[in-house]
């Protein structure tokens, strides 16, 4: 079509943009400042043990997934978790709960007072809130559900999944789908019945039903699979870039292994975090660099730990558990990696995942690093039950991790709107926009697609 879009960036989603575009038969071309694909999408396997270091799995939450693998040849590495990982548990005064996900269950459970649910059962007759935008994910369920429900359920759910802070997180930015419920049914329960069907005429799955997926060599296989089906259009180790503007088209320099290169397009699209995407596009924009300072990434720690199956004395019989902040600990939650997967451990051992860190807890990071993991390895071990000493251990460090949407980040979206209409053919893309996760990031990466196009063929 002679048209000619450069991505920046070759995580999941500049990848999965890519592949979309480059399958419309558009002339693509993928910049990447590292040596391997697919960003914070890292998975290593080392002494029998597989590592992500990143996300450990996604949710098949658009069937845009599914295409992706089966369309890339990775149908036959593609595993969904094992059935003996359905059980999630909360950490409540040094005892783990299931967290109950059906009625009896949930009028049975110690996690919560009898107080406590009930008042949850009158979250039907709670009326609709006037202002999303500015109002936290604390103040949305404290009002809907009760304090009780927000510190024992939502609090920690907050942490696994954003590492964030439920004070500061805005619910319509961070959980669009959540408010949406209240917004367009009156409450939660409503809107669970009611945007069932919505949801299968899309033929989407809600986060809480759809399918928890992962590959027999970890996550990295999708970014992986999707480098290799582009071929030569991704190009690795590149550095210098520099975009410019040059007529209704845009100029862009970089190097590669020490040679100057030039490249002319119709269109650019920047999948980096926020806090690089000025390197890139601060010379169409000298504000933007402070019109983003206010998108926070939290430092995470990953804590990787294999024991012998014997030295385990509770029952493996769940995906993990979280800790809410109220109990104190010295991490966010730990997940049962070699029960949900296979391909997680060597025979006769088990792996765990541990997750340290995020936006309530940044100051564990004062300690020093030795004395942290001792700390958390002690607190873990005495509540699984363990004997004796980890026979693996690794952990991996990320200064800044998953951008936080917090009060008021309705402004940033409004600002990167903005920018993508004062400069025509720039598209901004990526994690801080429409979703941290992954079934986010791809179902967005089709989103951007057909706005490229749109603006291509205008």
């Amino acid at each position: 079509m002679n048209k000619k879009i450069i991505v920046i960036g070759a995580g999941i989603s500049g990848l999965a943009t890519a592949y979309w575009i480059n399958k419309a038969g558009f002339e693509v071309k993928v910049l990447e400042t590292n040596s391997q694909v697919g960003g914070a999408m890292q998975s290593n396997r080392e002494n029998g043990y597989l590592l992500d270091l990143g996300p450990n799995s996604g949710l098949e939450t658009t069937p845009l997934i599914r295409q992706l693998v089966d369309e890339t040849g990775i149908s036959d590495e593609m595993i969904y978790a094992n059935e003996a990982g359905g059980k999630r548990y909360i950490l409540r005064n040094n005892d783990l709960h299931e967290l109950p996900t059906a009625p009896i269950p949930f009028i049975k459970t110690k996690l919560f007072s009898l107080k406590g649910k009930l008042r949850i059962f009158g979250e039907p007759f709670i009326g609709r809130s006037e202002d999303g935008y500015y109002q936290s994910m604390s103040q949305f369920v404290s009002r809907r559900l009760g304090q009780e429900f927000l510190d024992y359920a939502i609090n920690p759910f907050v942490s696994g999944v954003f590492a964030g802070d439920p004070d500061k997180l805005s619910v319509k930015s961070a959980f669009p789908k959540l408010y949406r419920l209240e917004e367009l049914y009156g409450g939660l329960v409503k809107g669970l019945f009611k945007g069932a069907r919505e949801r299968k005429k899309n033929a989407e799955k809600s986060k809480q039903t759809a399918k928890m997926f992962s590959f027999k060599n970890g996550m990295q296989t999708l970014p992986n699979a999707i480098a290799a089906s582009l071929g030569e259009k991704v190009l690795f180790n590149v550095s210098d870039i520099h975009i410019s503007k040059i007529g209704n088209k845009y100029k862009v320099d970089y190097s590669i292994n020490g040679e100057n290169k030039s490249e002319e397009c119709d269109s650019v699209i920047s999948t980096v975090p926020a806090y690089i995407l000025p390197k890139y596009f601060s010379p169409f924009d000298d504000n933007l660099e402070n019109a983003l300072k206010d998108v926070y990434h939290p430092p995470v720690m990953i804590l990787y730990l294999g024991y012998k199956k014997e030295q385990i004395k509770r029952k493996l019989d769940g995906f993990g558990y979280l800790i809410p902040t109220k109990e104190k600990q010295n991490y966010l939650g730990a997940i049962w990696s070699s029960v949900i997967f296979p391909y997680r451990a060597p025979e006769g051992e088990e792996a765990f995942t541990i997750f340290i860190g995020g936006a309530q807890a940044p100051h564990l990071f004062d300690i020093p690093k030795e004395e942290l993991i001792k700390n958390v390895i002690s607190q873990f071990s005495r509540l699984m039950k363990i004997e004796g000493e980890p026979k693996f251990i690794r952990h991996k460090f990320w200064e800044k991790a998953i951008p936080q949407y917090n009060l008021g980040y309705i402004e940033i979206e409004k600002y990167c709107d903005n920018f993508e209409k004062k400069n025509p053919g720039l598209f901004i893309s990526g994690n801080f926009r429409g979703g941290i996760s992954v079934g986010d990031c791809i179902k967005n990466s089709e989103l951007v697609y057909e706005k490229i196009k749109n603006y291509l063929e205008a």
